[in-house]
């Protein structure tokens, strides 16, 4: 059994436990999803404070860009300690992302493994509401065979949702920024995000669906919450922490030129 193997066999397992106790596989996916933002909500707010860190720091960081612009080596040797004066490291913001992508993708194997056996799992379901986890909006409607779309309507349901709740939270990420052109990048950005995702989640299990669009609900509480004390603390620490040191000064020495010797 190869490491991905183990993984996809230990969700599982975890997701059959918790199974045993709510009784429903919808219901323990959903449960699943908050043991695991829980469990990396310390992470989140690291990254947070990070993000706002960058926010602060990035009119230095472009400054020191453009001096170096010509010097590579040096460029990086002076931001490598502008990161290291600020305690900032810059891929602290996608730590969090990482670890939850593993269980996302996992899903897909955990949930065909249920659906595969339901004499071993019972039906794979979410209570009355959605019928099968393991099909998508598309599966949804080849099986309909002129059924009433009332059948089909949780799934485009959830795929909406998907997108919905990819652009939410880049919406209220523009809020945080008062640069103009920054927010309307961002909106740009989070629409075609969130078309992207409804195409995407048009074939995904629904089970998979349930997973993230319940993260992205704690996200987008969590943002309102949380997130927002978070970044103005970090902001108003960052900002104290530039203040107080003190102003660079760069000097250029003019060589000196030897005096002409006097003939003897």
């Amino acid at each position: 059994m190869g490491l991905w193997d183990a993984f996809i066999k230990l969700i599982t397992n975890i997701l059959v436990a918790i199974h045993g106790f709510c009784g429903d596989w919808g219901l323990s996916i959903i449960i699943l999803t908050l043991i695991v933002r829980l469990l990396i909500m310390p992470l989140m707010t690291r990254s947070t404070r990070s993000s706002a860190k960058m926010q602060v720091l990035q009119p230095k960081m472009q400054e020191l860009q453009e001096r170096y612009r010509d010097d590579p080596e040096t460029l990086q040797r002076e931001m490598s300690k502008f990161y290291s004066e600020n305690k900032f490291n810059p891929l602290g913001g996608c730590l969090p992302i990482l670890l939850q992508m593993p269980i996302f993708f996992a899903l897909f194997g955990v949930i065909r493994e249920v659906v595969s056996k339901p004499e071993v799992y019972g039906p794979a379901s979410f209570f009355n509401i959605v019928p099968n986890l393991g099909i998508g909006p598309s599966q949804a409607i080849a099986q309909l065979n002129g059924g009433p779309w009332t059948d089909v309507a949780i799934y485009v349901f959830l795929d909406v949702l998907f997108g919905l709740l990819t652009l939410v939270p880049m919406l209220l990420n523009t809020q945080v920024s008062a640069d103009p052109k920054q927010q309307r990048t961002t909106r740009i950005m989070g629409i075609v995000m969130s078309v992207w995702m409804v195409w995407i989640g048009w074939g995904l299990p629904s089970g998979v669906l349930l997973y993230y669009n319940t993260s992205a609900l704690w996200q987008v509480a969590q943002q309102q919450l949380v997130t927002r004390r978070v970044m103005d603390a970090a902001k108003a620490e960052a900002e104290a922490n530039m203040a107080n040191k003190p102003v660079e000064i760069d000097v250029v020495r003019k060589e000196r030129k030897q005096r002409p010797h006097k003939k003897s």
